[in-house]
């Protein structure tokens, strides 16, 4: 594993964030479903891209990679038998979104990944609604967990699911809209509510016809043709959060680029509660720009943060430096992800002199002065991020251990800080 020392610094300068690994992710898959050959430009070459492109592969698309573009010649709407297990890697939307696929399939899929995907990341959900919709879907050690065994076609016309977590839901709404017939789905609890309206913006863009009610109903009309396309792959807020967040607690100026505030990720929720906290940005959206205001203080907040979820671990980190105490709700689904996250947070925090307490569903930060410190990444890219990011903030040298994880979104993360001045040390 890779190690890091990071010492308190302060930053200046501008730099461009990655491109968005959710929007990619949906493009390939898109891509792979349409009619003829689309290209996708500006693309994020994370592992997840990776294990996608490999996942579509093995059902019929041909992927090509020019430099920052793709280019996919889609099987159609039909996907082929795999002829091997598909590797997720430590991808959970490329898990429930192919394994949603894969139920249209009249023989039998097999999907696995790595620990993350085989320990943490459950799919009970996703195989209850292809079981309903008259799939055959299971996990193969009867854990709730992959690797997962799947056989379709689809028999069925109505499932119904719990949403938590938004990843099983938009498998299944983009499996529904090729599916032979068509499909309603019920969605219990839903959360993670921009990320169902990031797949219904595909649909919109694809022109795939869909009617959807109060995030709890939807209906898919069945038989979906889309022709191949072109697209460029827009910045992603997810990943902004890290240098915002860099140069608001360091007190320094940073510009942004490659912000488009227009798009429809909800990570981009970020920025309107970082305004409540007392951050002041300038934003440009005819340049795509957004410029970090140094010297103001930020006050706690309460944040539901459902809608985000992604930005828990480095929200935790901006409230060691916002006066008083800031609570994080909402956030249960969070330890789910590539580790738990709020556990994960919290532990490595309190080692960096943090006052900070788990709850089931979030955290209480309360104002901390931040000391260096040893410090675990759970191989997390977002884990590894934030505590980088609270490393240049603190009082003194840090060490962060399996950095390597950051390539899963934000590949040039340390390269780019220490071009801005941050003092990075492998």
């Amino acid at each position: 594993m890779a190690d890091l020392s990071i010492e308190p610094s302060v930053l200046k300068g501008s730099l461009t964030i990655p491109s968005s690994k959710s929007h990619t992710l949906r493009a390939i898959l898109f891509a792979a479903l349409a009619d003829g050959t689309s290209k996708i430009e500006q693309f994020l070459p994370s592992p997840d891209s990776i294990s996608m492109m490999q996942a579509v592969r093995l059902l019929g698309a041909e992927v090509a990679i020019e430099s920052t573009s793709l280019k996919i010649k889609g099987f159609a709407g039909k996907a082929h038998i795999a002829d091997d297990v598909i590797q997720c890697g430590n991808s959970g939307q490329v898990l429930r979104f192919i394994g949603a696929l894969a139920g249209l399939i009249p023989q039998y899929t097999i999907l696995t990944g790595d620990a993350s995907i085989r320990h943490n990341r459950p799919i009970l959900p996703l195989l209850d609604g292809l079981n309903q919709l008259g799939a055959f879907a299971v996990s193969s050690r009867g854990d709730g967990y992959a690797p997962i065994v799947i056989k379709g076609p689809f028999t069925q016309k109505k499932a119904a699911l719990n949403g938590q977590d938004s990843q099983p839901v938009s498998g299944l709404l983009i499996a529904g809209a090729f599916a032979p017939h068509p499909i309603e789905i019920e969605v219990v609890q839903p959360g993670e509510k921009p990320w169902i309206d990031l797949t219904l913006d595909w649909f919109r863009r694809l022109e795939i016809p869909y009617a959807a009610k109060n995030y709890t109903h939807y209906r898919m009309n069945g038989s979906a043709h889309i022709e191949g396309f072109n697209y460029e792959v827009p910045g992603d807020f997810s990943s902004a959060a890290f240098p915002i967040a860099a140069a608001l607690i360091t007190q320094s100026s940073l510009t942004i680029h490659n912000i488009d505030m227009n798009d429809i990720q909800g990570d981009k929720a970020l920025i309107p509660t970082l305004q409540q906290m007392g951050a002041q940005f300038r934003i440009d959206q005819k340049k795509r720009t957004l410029t970090i205001e140094k010297g103001q203080r930020l006050q706690g907040i309460r944040i539901d943060i459902n809608d985000f979820i992604d930005a828990l671990p480095i929200l935790a980190v901006i409230g060691c430096f916002a006066e008083g105490r800031t609570e994080i709700v909402n956030a249960a689904i969070a330890r789910k992800k590539e580790s738990d996250r709020i556990a994960s947070i919290a532990r490595e925090l309190k080692k960096m002199g943090a006052v900070i307490e788990e709850k089931s569903d979030g955290l209480i930060i309360h104002e901390s002065k931040l000391h260096g410190a040893s410090l675990n990444t759970y191989h997390d890219h977002r884990l590894a991020l934030s505590l980088s990011v609270a490393a240049l903030a603190a009082q003194s040298s840090s060490t962060i251990h399996g950095v390597e994880c950051i390539a899963k979104t934000y590949p040039t993360f340390y390269d780019d800080l220490q071009l801005i001045g941050a003092r990075i040390y492998r």
